[in-house]
């Protein structure tokens, strides 16, 4: 797996993309199961309390199908000026725009690299935490907010708005967790800063 994602992300072989994010879709899938089994069990436990005389079920699984859990946004993590220069693509994004077309989820930039860091692959856990802390915010670009905003009101027009908006992170490989994190919290507060909670999941192609 090292050697393919060397091939794609150092080497320039864009080909390996779709077949990459044919399996980051895999894992997107193996989530919405996962997403729409616990949402089922909440709900059936739920019932179980607000009946006087519980039935119990053997297939706890058998609705899953019909009310899928999905997420809202894919958001891509960003790569500075110097790794877009250097590679000609984010890999991530071009990911991302895989999962996006199969799932019908809107892919949005809404993170910025705010800095260039060193590449990771030989610091220390505590030297990625360190570089990547301050190394992403939330995208401010009038266009972004914009279609942020216009897809919470789509949201509130189908009755979504009870619930907190679902967004992925996607990368291409996850180390020690730091990009995923950093990320996170600058989601978060962008989202704040909209008056819209989130709950935030992430997609990596590997883990090393």
């Amino acid at each position: 797996m090292r050697e393919v994602l060397g091939q794609y992300k150092y080497r320039g072989n864009e080909r390996l993309a779709p077949l990459l994010g044919l399996m980051l879709d895999r894992a997107y899938a193996l989530l919405q199961q996962e997403q729409s089994n616990q949402q089922l069990n909440g709900a059936q436990q739920g019932d179980f309390f607000n009946k006087p005389f519980p039935v119990f079920q053997s297939k706890l699984r058998v609705r899953v199908g019909s009310n899928l859990w999905q997420a809202d946004l894919l958001v891509p993590v960003p790569v500075s000026a110097v790794r877009l220069s250097e590679r000609g693509f984010n890999q991530a994004e071009r990911l991302a725009e895989v999962v996006s077309l199969r799932r019908g989820v809107p892919q949005l930039p809404l993170l910025v690299r705010t800095h260039h860091t060193a590449k990771q692959s030989f610091k220390s856990r505590s030297e990625r935490l360190a570089d990547m802390k301050h190394a992403f915010a939330g995208n401010t670009d009038s266009a972004v907010l914009q279609s942020l905003n216009e897809h919470l009101h789509s949201r509130a027009s189908h009755q979504l708005e009870q619930r907190p908006l679902r967004i992925i992170i996607v990368d291409d490989i996850y180390t020690t967790g730091s990009t995923i994190r950093a990320c996170a919290e600058a989601l978060q507060q962008l989202c704040r800063s909209q008056n819209c909670s989130a709950e935030i999941y992430s997609l990596t192609w590997a883990r090393s």
